[in-house]
């Protein structure tokens, strides 16, 4: 054991030996230099940095909705139409019954008095229109009118008391990138609150030839949501709940509305004239490419308002009362807000300068009326004299083949519709629109170029 114990202590000598020789011969000394860390160096700026929202937290939409929820009402149209099945006549049958048919919808109200706005294809054909409450009261509503270019209705309820009512905001204030909710009935699914934001302003649909001037956004809006509210988050109406481009039929990202300013300008001018007085500026335009920021004015028309303003062939018109306009639906959402006679200031560019021209603007003259397929517009006093009458629309244009059939043609005054005097050619509008169906009758007394009276009668 002895022995054992005096071999490892010679090993152990040894081995320290051999290590303290190694560092004192050939290892050579590590120097470590500490440097001391400078304290932070601070500068002053020469502005205040603004500091957004650093207090607050997320946006609350429950104001608005709680504001605006009790305002929607569910629409409910019924519609009896009348349905051909030649089976039926072919095996000594009539052949034809008629079929009620239902649909929903969403409106808005927009009056203590019961005032409803609404899409006019949520109520177009109705034979009878029933209103439902937030509060499960159920009302028949009546029809004031319609604008069906821009898809909007006008309905009034008669209610013991005070309604609930959402207040227009202004739609031109609206910005891109804007909190908004969708208020309305999905699926039958009532008093329903969906969010998103203003993701586009003055949207063209492609396929869309009447209202141009949407505002897109990616709140959710499905089937039954139409004629339902758009509000921001003050609680303001916005835009009135339309469209929505889908493959399926259902919500894939985008809605679109009809703004409150153009929906605001068309209930006034159906409660005080009874149809739509739509605003002409007096000029023909093309974009050429997509450089041109704005709306180029390739024609002016004779005596109109841009004519009689100076506005000039070549003009690129880039602002509308201090509104700008990138492109023709950003021009045509701010006429279609507008009255003839009201006065714009148009800003337009003419060889590299700015120029701001006041325009006032005009009424339509012409009307094309679909059902029909003919274009008519007021007479001119030359016209009256002519034809010795007093009231009447001109034929300008006649796509019908049955008119053309029976040798109607552009130039024949309408003076009677089904019997009635024709006033103006929005008189002969709302004649005209009264005919629902194909199967109702029309009666036309017409004077013909060279003088002479003629009547037809046909179903339309």
């Amino acid at each position: 054991m002895k022995k054992v114990l005096g071999i490892l202590g010679v090993a152990f000598l040894g081995g320290a030996l051999s290590l303290g020789g190694y560092k004192l011969l050939f290892e050579q000394p590590i120097i470590v230099e500490q440097t001391s860390i400078p304290s932070l160096q601070t500068v002053k700026a020469n502005y205040t940095p603004t500091i957004i929202n650093s207090t607050t937290g997320p946006t609350d939409f429950t104001e608005a909705a709680e504001k605006t929820v009790h305002a929607v009402v569910h629409v409910k149209n019924t519609a009896i139409k009348e349905v051909y099945n030649p089976f039926e006549e072919f095996f000594g049958g009539n052949g034809r019954r008629k079929q009620q048919q239902v649909g929903t919808g969403s409106g808005v109200i927009i009056s203590q008095d019961g005032y409803i706005v609404t899409n006019n294809h949520v109520i177009e054909g109705a034979s009878e229109i029933e209103i439902t409450l937030n509060n499960s009261k159920k009302i028949k509503a009546e029809l004031i009118g319609t604008d069906k270019n821009n898809d909007i209705a006008l309905l009034k309820i008669d209610y013991d008391g005070d309604l609930p009512y959402i207040p227009f905001g202004n739609s031109d204030n609206a910005k891109i990138g804007e909190w908004v909710l969708a208020v309305g009935n999905p699926y039958n699914l009532t008093s329903t609150v969906t969010a998103g934001i203003i993701s586009a302003k003055g949207r063209d649909l492609e396929g869309n030839t009447v209202t141009d001037a949407f505002i897109q956004t990616d709140a959710a809006v499905n089937p039954g949501n139409s004629g339902g509210a758009l509000v921001n988050t003050r609680g303001e109406l916005i835009g009135i709940n339309t469209a929505i481009t889908s493959k399926t039929g259902s919500y894939i990202g985008y809605s679109f509305a009809v703004p409150s300013n153009i929906t605001k300008k068309i209930i006034d001018d159906l409660l005080e004239y009874g149809d739509v007085q739509e605003a002409l500026i007096g000029i023909e335009y093309v974009n050429e490419d997509d450089e041109v920021q704005g709306v180029k004015v390739t024609k002016v028309s004779e005596n109109g308002g841009a004519e009689k303003a100076g506005i000039v062939e070549g003009d690129i018109i880039i602002k509308v009362n201090n509104v700008s306009i990138k492109k023709f639906s950003d021009l045509k959402g701010q006429l279609s807000a507008k009255r003839p006679g009201d006065v714009i200031n148009v800003t337009v560019i003419r060889d590299g300068e700015k120029l701001e021209k006041p325009v006032t603007l005009r009424k339509k003259d012409f009307e094309t009326i679909r059902s029909l397929g003919i274009t008519i517009k007021d007479l001119s006093p030359e016209d009256m004299k002519k034809y010795d009458v007093k009231s009447g629309v001109k034929i300008i244009q006649n796509f019908n083949r049955l008119l053309t059939y029976y040798g109607v043609e552009p130039g024949y005054i309408i003076t009677k519709i089904n019997k009635e005097e024709v006033k103006d050619i929005l008189d002969a509008k709302r004649k005209l629109n009264t005919i629902k169906s194909p199967s109702q009758p029309l009666t036309l007394e017409v004077i013909s170029p060279e003088g002479k009276v003629e009547r037809y009668g046909f179903n339309n």
